[in-house]
């Protein structure tokens, strides 16, 4: 499960393995030997199996957690209520969120969840129409 989860994490981010590997050498200490890309694809293969430092890198480099990447679960959740309470640079279309907006937008989820109850019983939802997110 690990070797599909990390190719399809790197693939999906359309990186290539040395850039893996460079982004995996930022955060070495000084007793590490350095990444290399045949090391990620040797993982990505099933060849060899990387250390738990190395499984931890390639987690917090794509903000997935150990349990999904070794295939213990098989969706990865985000409490978004965390992720705005975090400490991580946040953007949106690539336009970067200062601490007020992140907290309008935290109101904004916040105030549409808890109302969302009442909502649901007075307004008939039409399951036709959608919301196209991409024009």
């Amino acid at each position: 499960m690990f070797p599909e989860r990390l190719r399809a994490l790197r693939r999906g981010r359309h990186i290539t393995l040395e850039v893996l590997a460079e982004a995996l050498n930022e955060q070495l200490t000084s007793d590490e030997k350095p990444n290399t890309s045949s090391q990620i694809g040797n993982w990505e293969r099933g060849i060899r199996t990387p250390s738990y430092i190395e499984v931890r890198k390639l987690a917090e480099y794509f903000n997935v957690s150990l349990d999904y990447l070794v295939g213990k679960i098989d969706h990865e959740e985000i409490d978004i209520a965390m992720l705005f309470l975090s400490g991580s640079r946040l953007t949106f279309n690539h336009e970067p969120l200062d601490n007020q907006d992140r907290y309008e937008i935290f109101q904004l989820i916040d105030g549409y969840v808890h109302g969302k109850a009442g909502r649901d019983a007075i307004i008939p939802i039409d399951h036709q129409e959608e919301l196209d997110l991409f024009s």
